[in-house]
């Protein structure tokens, strides 16, 4: 499953970014990297953007750059 699907409440652990170039690195530059965990905090209206927790700060991002950070449910 993809960041994008996550609901608020729910938490992750990210497997890996599709894609490369800019966009990638700067994923990977705001700390999504793999093995790390995330945790849905809450969506826009419309679901866009979205907002994360992640290495203890929030981040808000794009559902179209969260559609791109695979990762496996935790429960």
């Amino acid at each position: 499953m993809t960041l994008d699907e996550l609901k608020p409440g729910q938490r992750g652990r990210i497997l890996r970014i599709d894609g490369d170039g800019p966009l990638v690195q700067r994923l990977m530059a705001l700390g999504l990297l793999e093995g790390s965990e995330i945790a849905m905090t809450r969506r826009a209206i419309g679901g866009d953007p979205l907002e994360v927790q992640i290495m203890g700060y929030a981040l808000s991002l794009r559902r179209e750059e969260a559609r791109r950070v695979e990762i496996d449910l935790l429960k």
